[in-house]
């Protein structure tokens, strides 16, 4: 028992800096974090970047559920060789943290085959109904091609 209880902080403290990797073969997302670090607090005005790392090229689609409840697309379908890609790309295209505060969570969609915008991600959702509909996104893909990473930060005032 004792074994046990020391073992699961240690488990904890070995997974605090990883990706959580939701669906697929977890093996193709390596890292997803913003720039800052999963549960990063960034402030009103302030511009955040996100590392995604894969282990081979592929296509991803990141997706965000603000604090709010609103999910919008940040990228689609943007081809992505193996190793480390910032977003966005772009030295023209900002990522700017507007309102409302609090939690928000994006997701990285991964397959090594091009996506087809069957199903629109943005809109109006609870946590569980964003989940569901990205997950419905992803699983018209077969397991072997595909990979869903998710990290959060915080927007502060």
């Amino acid at each position: 028992m004792k074994f046990k209880l020391l073992l699961l902080p240690l488990i904890a403290l070995l997974l605090a800096g990883c990706s959580l990797v939701i669906g697929g073969r977890s093996g193709f997302i390596r890292t997803f974090a913003p720039t800052g670090g999963r549960g990063s607090v960034y402030y009103l005005g302030q511009q955040v970047r996100f590392v995604l790392t894969v282990s081979r090229p592929g296509y991803v689609t990141l997706v965000s559920l603000n604090p709010g409840g609103y999910s919008n697309v940040l990228v689609r379908n943007a081809y992505v060789p193996a190793g480390t890609t910032y977003f966005p790309r772009s030295p023209y295209v900002h990522y700017t943290i507007t309102p409302p505060t609090g939690l928000q969570r994006v997701r990285a969609i991964f397959t090594t085959v091009v996506q087809r915008p069957n199903l629109a991600l943005y809109g109006q959702y609870s946590f569980p109904g964003w989940q569901n509909r990205t997950d419905l996104y992803l699983q018209s893909y077969p397991v072997r091609v595909r990979a869903l990473a998710q990290t959060y930060f915080y927007i502060q005032p």
